[in-house]
Formats: C-alpha cells, sequence, structure tokens
C-alpha cells in the first residue's frame, strides 16, 4: 500500500472511531438501562400485575407498583383481588390514590369460576354469581376498582346454544343490577385458553352486551385471545367497538409481552388511541426472559410499540 493512502485509510478509521465511541456509549448505556425514558408516563395506560417487576421492585406487590410508576406505568390490574386480605386490598388503594394510579380488572371470582356455568341456567351457579357480585362491590371500594371480569363458564353441551345465551343473558342482566348501584362494570372475557368455554368471540360478546343493555356489562377485549380464536384484530375490534371498555395485551404465539410474537402491536395501539380510548391496556402475558434483564426488556418493548405517531 502506498504511503498516502495507508495515511488517509488510518485517518478514516480513527476519526470514526471517535465520531463512534460516543455513539457506542449512547447504545450500551441504552442497552444497560432500557428505562431512561422512565419517569415519563406512556401514551396509552398499560397496567402491569403482580410477581411482572418482583426482581426490581421487590416481593410486595406495593413496592412493585412504586417501583413500576418510576418507570412511567400509571395502572394495575389484579386478577386475584378477591383472594387478598382485606388489608391488602385497602394497601393497595391507598397505594394507587396517592401516585394518582388507575386499579385495572380483578375477577369477580368464587373460585373455580369457568365451571359454574351461567350457560346451563340452573338456579345454583346464578345465585352463586350473584352472591360474588354483592361481594365485588366491597372489594372495588377498598381498591378504588372501575372494572371486573366475568367468564359466564363451560359450554353446556346438553343445551342448544341460543338456549344457552338466553340464561346467560338472564344472569347478566341480575350481576349487572347489583353492580350498576356502585357504577362496577363487568367486563366480559372471550377466551382462547379451553374449547369448553362458553364465550368465545368478540361478535358473540357484542350480542351479550346488547341484549343485557346495561352499562355494567361490557366487553374485555383480550388482544392475545381474539388474535387466536380469530385474528384480524383491528377490523374485529373496530365492529364492536361500542361495547369495549378494556383491552388486554398479549402476543401471540407465547402470550409474552409486545415484540415477540406474530401481532403488530405498534399498529393496534396507534388506532386504539387514534380512536379515543385512553382507558386500561392490561399486560395479561408473561415476560419472555426472566431476571431483572427481563424485566428491563420488557418495559423497553413497550417503549418501543409506545413509539407511534398519533393521527399520522
Amino acid at each position: 500500500m502506498e504511503r498516502r493512502n495507508f495515511l488517509k485509510n488510518g485517518f478514516v478509521a480513527g476519526a470514526a472511531s471517535l465520531v463512534s465511541a460516543p455513539l457506542f456509549a449512547r447504545n450500551t448505556a441504552a442497552q444497560q438501562n432500557p428505562t431512561a425514558a422512565a419517569g415519563q408516563p406512556f401514551q396509552l395506560n398499560y397496567a402491569f400485575h403482580d410477581g411482572m417487576f418482583k426482581n426490581s421492585g421487590g416481593a410486595d406487590f406495593v413496592d412493585q407498583i412504586k417501583w413500576a410508576y418510576d418507570q412511567g406505568f400509571r395502572g394495575i390490574e389484579d386478577n386475584g383481588m378477591m383472594g387478598r386480605a382485606v388489608e391488602q386490598q385497602t394497601k393497595i388503594g391507598e397505594t394507587l390514590a396517592k401516585l394518582g394510579m388507575t386499579m385495572g380488572v380483578f375477577v369477580i371470582d368464587g373460585g373455580d369460576n369457568w365451571k359454574v356455568s351461567l350457560a346451563t341456567g340452573k338456579k345454583e351457579f346464578q345465585d352463586r354469581f350473584l352472591d360474588i357480585c354483592r361481594k365485588s362491590l366491597e372489594v372495588a371500594k377498598r381498591c378504588n376498582a372501575k372494572w371486573a371480569t366475568v367468564v359466564p363458564g363451560y359450554f353446556e353441551r346438553k343445551l342448544p346454544i341460543g338456549v344457552q345465551t338466553g340464561h346467560v343473558i338472564d344472569a347478566l342482566r341480575r350481576g349487572s343490577e347489583i353492580l350498576e348501584k356502585q357504577g362496577l362494570v363487568m367486563v366480559l372475557e372471550p377466551l382462547s385458553d379451553n374449547p369448553d368455554l362458553f364465550l368465545r368471540t368478540s361478535d358473540q360478546t357484542y350480542g351479550i352486551c346488547r341484549a343485557v343493555n346495561s352499562p355494567s356489562c361490557k366487553i374485555l377485549f383480550d388482544m392475545y385471545h381474539m388474535q387466536r380464536n380469530e385474528g384480524n384484530v383491528i377490523a374485529n375490534m373496530d365492529l364492536v367497538w361500542d361495547e369495549i371498555a378494556y383491552f388486554q395485551v398479549g402476543d401471540n404465539p407465547g402470550r409474552k409481552e409486545p415484540t415477540t410474537g406474530e401481532m403488530n402491536y405498534k399498529n393496534i395501539f396507534k388506532h386504539i388511541y387514534d380512536k379515543g380510548y385512553r382507558g386500561i391496556m392490561g399486560m395479561e402475558h408473561g415476560n419472555a426472559r426472566p431476571g431483572k434483564d427481563g424485566e428491563l426488556a420488557l418495559i423497553q418493548a413497550y417503549r418501543e410499540v409506545d413509539a407511534f405517531k398519533a393521527g399520522v
């Protein structure tokens, strides 16, 4: 190599290393602390659940709530809230109020609620459901909850689907009458976990909500389940939009955080935001990776899909 080419190439390489060094440092810092943008609330209200940030925030759910608030989260959900001690329910509610955070869903659950099938029309099942609805009102007061998940239970093979649907509507109407007194909204969740479950699709749930005709009976649109059961998430969401009161998130396959599966959550979240929804987006999924690194990666994934440009 000629001397002038050697010097030229050496100078270019050296200059490139000087220019790229700060960029490398920034990238490394971002990888080590992908929550650097934390403290800034997300555009949508993503609500985590107990255990999701246990390695970073601590084993106690209240400590996790405080830690997650510092990362920009402004909501939680807790399926098992009805099973917590009264003191825990109250403490969680007080913590949320102090931080200005929103309580998402808990499950209206008397234990093994999937098998308590409202589709059967049996009085014993309906009475049990109504009793749980009454008890849920006290729980909601303690934790400042406005939404509660309801699953009607198993499909009843001995009855025509229309008769089952009528039984479910009757039970939900009576449950809604109880919940309306306090403004608590039951959100019906169609699921994909088990083919024996009665409630499976968004259009089926829409029809039931319209028949119940109550502000306390709406749809929980869990996008993971709907991707598995019917696909075409955005279009189907729009068809039933007027009855949706709550969303949940989970990528498919795997039911982990966004960016780990096939679903384009950045587009989905932008669509939901542009339609005017500002409610809870429940993080109803697991962590793709274990430990603190996995928790930080999860937060970074939400920062990535939340970085949409509204209205564009």
